[in-house]
């Protein structure tokens, strides 16, 4: 079988995708009629320049697009499933344990997309920083990256298996 490497691929749980696709039903339907009726009875109210409930309805609309906008293009590049794994090299779906040099404190995140925030364990996301820096590592390597502050930090990959649910 060929693996094929897709970084614009957002990999998700069935759960979350479902819940993705709910929520992109409502906000496309219900939310914006919600909104827009919401608009017009703030513009019955009359003047417009200094009607804060015009206002807010206004703004409140733009987040609801912006959304919207942000949940169709997760859901255009989702892939229900796991993405392809291999024990020991850090990827999307890996349970992943690093130690920052000079801390001997351990750190276990699952390395998946912003959308499974609901598992029992942080979660960091492929393209954050560290995300980008140790995605493709192997067990055992260290890597140097650059933090937004623009510091450097630099971890070692103690540990990459599956991520099995939480349990």
């Amino acid at each position: 079988m060929t693996e094929t490497r897709d970084d614009n691929v957002t990999w998700l749980t069935q759960e979350a995708y479902d819940r993705l696709t709910a929520e992109l039903e409502y906000l496309s339907g219900p939310g914006r009629i919600e909104i827009a009726d919401r608009i017009e009875a703030a513009r019955e109210e009359g003047d417009l320049r200094e009607n804060g409930g015009y206002h807010a309805a206004k703004e409140e609309q733009g987040k609801i697009e912006a959304r919207i906008a942000h949940l169709q293009s997760i859901l255009s590049n989702a892939r229900v499933g796991q993405a392809p794994q291999r024990e020991g090299v850090v990827g999307p779906g890996m349970t992943v344990t690093i130690k920052f040099e000079g801390d001997e404190e351990e750190m276990t995140f699952l390395l998946a997309s912003r959308e499974e925030s609901g598992a029992p364990i942080d979660v960091y996301s492929p393209k954050s920083p560290l995300g980008e820096a140790i995605n493709g590592k192997k067990v055992g390597e260290k890597v140097t990256y650059k933090l937004p502050s623009g510091k450097e930090a630099t971890v070692e990959i103690l540990d990459a298996v599956p991520y099995n649910g939480g349990s």
